[in-house]
């Protein structure tokens, strides 16, 4: 009976790390932010809402944004325009 536990255990275990080491196919678009975008590029946010991404390799620190086209736009949460727009929107 302990054989039969300790095999379906470690069938689970090996399936749980296949799926989580699994990486996107090469030329996909990664499902989170591996780069910030550079400059002040406000106008190019549309709505009031955006979301925080914590760093966790290969993802990196950003505040999120909408964009007119429907993509998102990936931010430096130190850059003081980003600031001042995640203000902006809190107040509303």
């Amino acid at each position: 009976m302990s054989i039969k536990i300790l095999s379906i255990t470690l069938l689970l275990l090996s399936i749980c790390v296949c799926c989580h080491s699994s990486e996107a196919p090469p030329g996909s678009t990664p499902p989170c932010c591996v780069d910030l975008t550079k400059g002040n590029v406000s106008a190019a946010v549309v709505g009031e809402t955006y979301r925080e991404q914590a760093a966790r390799p290969p993802c990196v620190k950003a505040v999120i944004f909408n964009t007119g086209n429907g993509k998102q736009l990936c931010a430096d949460p130190n850059a003081q325009w980003v600031k001042d727009l995640t203000a902006k929107m809190t107040k509303v």
